[in-house]
Order: structure tokens, then C-alpha cells, then sequence
């Protein structure tokens, strides 16, 4: 049940991280990549200040394990803030969430796990009541390019899942892997104008110290503790999520849609995640 909590306290996190997005390049708050740069240097500081502050071994920079680390959440990070400039909300949430899906279901094959047809069976009902919901409205085009961006941010969230399961130090693997990743990520901004505001420069600071640097950390913690493939199903809730974010904090509209698709999605997961305990 404690585990359930934690996962479900993560995928809340994850959700905020949308909306703050969202809030922040719709309302032209900030660009994207200062955006991403202002997300990742306050997670690293924030987590830094975490590691410094324990005792214990600090994590090792220089591995090919943790460069792996760095790209992966370089990827996302870059990827999903640039993505959501051209991107409708929904459309962005089912490229992400369906890559991510397909990536760690892969990443689950080749670690040769177990998984069980009920898990399958839930993972598609899941998916499909995502899929549903998010669907783009007949006449509204896609821009392949935000499709293509989120389509990068998807396999680098999957790749940095994947590396969390074996993760023997939660905090201090996070934190160095935003240590590395904040200067590289500096680049981006030669991609853009950089356009700042207060509001946009505390949005992003909020998504990094919290929803990303203490959300990631936690997520990193409880990966070793779930299979791969409840952990790409434990994800489709995050749009669910994001969405009742929206209706709650963005007054956006509570409809028949989104009540029946929250349904699918959430039993779907319930199916994957339940039925397979109660055969065992």
C-alpha cells in the first residue's frame, strides 16, 4: 500500500510538471528552452544541496551509466518543453505517453521479465482510453515536427526509467545526473530568443525543485521496486491527472468525455496492476 502511495504521489508530481508547462509557454510566460534550463539547474541545485548536506559515498560523474543518465534526461527535458510550442496539450500527452509505453515494454522484453496477459490486457485498455480521450478533432492538423520533438522527449523518459531500476541510491543518482545535464542543456538556448518573465522564471524553478528534482528522486527510489511494464502502465494516469489539474487550478471544462475515459484508463491500470496478484 506504501508503494502505491509513493507511485501515485510521483504520477501527481509528473502531472504538475504538464500543467506548469502548459501555464507557462501558452500564456508566453518563457520560451522553451529557458524553460528547461531555469528546470534543470533548480532541480540540480536543490538535489545537490540534498546530497551535500548527508553523509555517505557521492555518486561517480564520469560512467558511461551515467552519461547514458545525462542524454536520456537531456531528451525528455528538451524534447517536451520545444514539443509543446507547437503541440496541442492532448496530442503531446498521447506521443509521450504512447512512446513511453512502447519503450519500456521493450525495455521489459529485453531484461527477458515476465509479463503476465492480464498486465497486456490492462497496458491496451489503458492505452486505448487514453488514445480516445486525447485523439485530435476531426480537421486538426499535427505538426509533425512538435510530433517528432515529443516523440525524442518519449524515448528519453522511457531510457531514464528503465536506468532508475537499478539505481542503489535514489537522491544522489539524480542529482547527478541533473549536475551533468544543467550546463550541457545551456545550449539550447542558442536554438531560441530567450524570453523571460517573473512569472514564467518562477514557474519553471517551482517544476524544477519539486515536480522535477524531488519528483524525479522519488520516482528513481521506487523504480527498483516495480517491473518495468507497471511502471510504463503506472504513467498512463499522468494525463488523466494533468487534466483534472487543469479543471481544478485552470478551470477548464469537466466533460461526459473525460469522466468515461478516466474510467477506462484507471481500470485498465487496476486490471494490470490487480489481476495479476490475485492469480499469483
Amino acid at each position: 500500500m506504501r508503494l502505491f502511495g509513493l507511485t501515485l504521489l510521483t504520477m501527481i508530481a509528473f502531472a504538475a510538471n504538464s500543467v506548469l508547462n502548459r501555464v507557462a509557454l501558452a500564456g508566453e510566460l518563457i520560451d522553451p528552452a529557458s524553460f528547461a534550463v531555469i528546470r534543470l539547474f533548480s532541480g540540480a541545485g536543490v538535489l545537490a544541496l540534498i546530497v551535500l548536506t548527508r553523509p555517505g559515498t557521492k555518486p561517480a560523474l564520469l560512467t558511461s551509466r551515467r552519461a547514458a543518465g545525462m542524454a536520456a534526461l537531456l531528451a525528455y527535458m528538451l524534447g517536451f518543453s520545444f514539443a509543446y510550442v507547437s503541440l496541442d496539450t492532448g496530442v503531446g500527452a498521447l506521443v509521450l505517453f504512447g512512446g513511453v509505453q512502447i519503450t519500456m515494454f521493450a525495455g521489459a522484453l529485453a531484461l527477458r521479465e515476465r509479463v503476465p496477459a492480464a498486465k497486456w490486457l490492462g497496458a491496451l485498455i489503458a492505452a486505448g482510453g487514453l488514445a480516445w480521450f486525447l485523439w485530435p478533432a476531426p480537421g486538426t492538423g499535427i505538426d509533425p515536427v512538435g510530433a517528432s520533438l515529443m516523440g525524442v522527449a518519449a524515448l528519453g523518459w522511457g531510457i531514464y526509467s528503465l536506468l532508475g531500476r537499478g539505481a542503489r541510491n535514489a537522491t544522489a543518482e539524480t542529482a547527478a545526473n541533473f549536475a551533468l545535464a544543467a550546463p550541457v542543456s545551456l545550449l539550447a538556448l542558442l536554438a531560441v530568443t530567450p524570453h523571460l518573465t517573473l512569472p514564467g522564471v518562477a514557474l519553471a524553478a517551482l517544476s524544477g525543485i519539486l515536480m522535477s528534482g524531488l519528483g524525479y528522486a522519488l520516482w528513481y527510489a521506487i523504480l527498483p521496486r516495480l517491473a518495468a511494464s507497471t511502471a510504463a502502465i503506472a504513467q498512463l494516469s499522468v494525463p488523466i491527472l494533468a487534466a483534472i489539474g487543469g479543471i481544478v487550478l485552470l478551470g477548464e471544462a469537466l466533460t461526459a468525455r473525460f469522466i468515461i475515459a478516466a474510467i477506462i484508463v484507471l481500470g485498465g491500470i487496476g486490471l494490470s496492476v490487480i489481476a495479476p496478484r490475485m492469480r499469483a
